[in-house]
């Protein structure tokens, strides 16, 4: 199979089940969760527009956006190599370089990678753990990925409005715990929260994820949309889940 030239040794190739597309993963380090998933389907990108991905990880959200959007183009930042180097990879297994570009860098300089206000959207997947708690090894790729230790929310914002187009939007998902902490820091990043979805396990349990759309220089008023329920019971996905996510 001509994939496995692009795959690495203790590495795995997973079928995403949508237009053909595969991703390369390495257990060892992190690979993606259905947060990643459920946030490509809560973006809106018209035909045409320029997205960014930051804290892109192995690519999977630029992979499924360029799926499930008719976007122009889509690039993904990433300040861990290992990571970076996997996303590369999985933009060239899946014949995507043509309209998917990796960088390897720090979205906190993301202003010596690309063109201040040149994107109409910009989508993250952060770390959601604040600060140090529960941290064990700085330096484990999976805690870098999980954990505020690179950047933090506010680092996020700065480089969102940064790369933003006015009126561009920026989306993303995090924990409920602390949404009112994100709306601040959005608002004072002059990002305005416009849209919001609270994800739950179950229809009876709180949510355990949050989607979050804010405007760059929009006006005041949100629109919170229906809950997504993952699991009808134990073990069965809802019909939602099933039919708009493939799961």
């Amino acid at each position: 199979m001509a994939e496995m030239s692009f795959v690495h040794e203790g590495e795995r190739v997973d079928d995403l089940q949508i237009s053909g597309l595969s991703i390369i993963q390495n257990p060892a380090a992190f690979c993606f969760g259905m947060d990643a998933v459920l946030l490509s389907g809560f973006v809106r990108v018209k035909p045409g527009e320029e997205v960014l991905d930051m804290c892109t990880g192995n690519g999977i959200l630029p992979l499924l956006l360029s799926a499930k959007t008719a976007a122009k183009s889509i690039c993904g930042i990433e300040i861990q190599e290992e990571s970076a180097d996997l996303a590369c990879r999985n933009v060239e297994m899946n014949g995507l370089s043509q309209r998917v570009r990796i960088v390897c860098g720090d979205i906190k300089e993301a202003g010596e990678y690309f063109r201040p206000a040149s994107f109409d959207v910009v989508s993250c997947n952060p770390p959601y753990i604040a600060g140090g708690r529960g941290l064990k090894n700085p330096d484990d790729a999976k805690n870098i990925a999980r954990h505020e230790i690179l950047c933090d929310f506010n680092d996020v914002c700065a480089a969102a409005v940064l790369m933003l187009k006015d009126g561009g939007r920026f989306c993303m998902v995090h924990r409920p715990e602390r949404v009112p902490e994100l709306i601040r820091a959005l608002s004072a990043h002059r990002l305005e929260c416009k849209r919001m979805r609270f994800v739950h396990p179950y229809a009876d349990r709180e949510p355990a994820m949050v989607l979050m759309e804010a405007v760059k220089g929009g006006g005041l008023g949100a629109r919170i949309e229906k809950p997504l329920i993952i699991y009808e019971s134990e073990g069965v996905y809802s019909a939602e889940i099933r039919e708009d996510y493939g799961f």
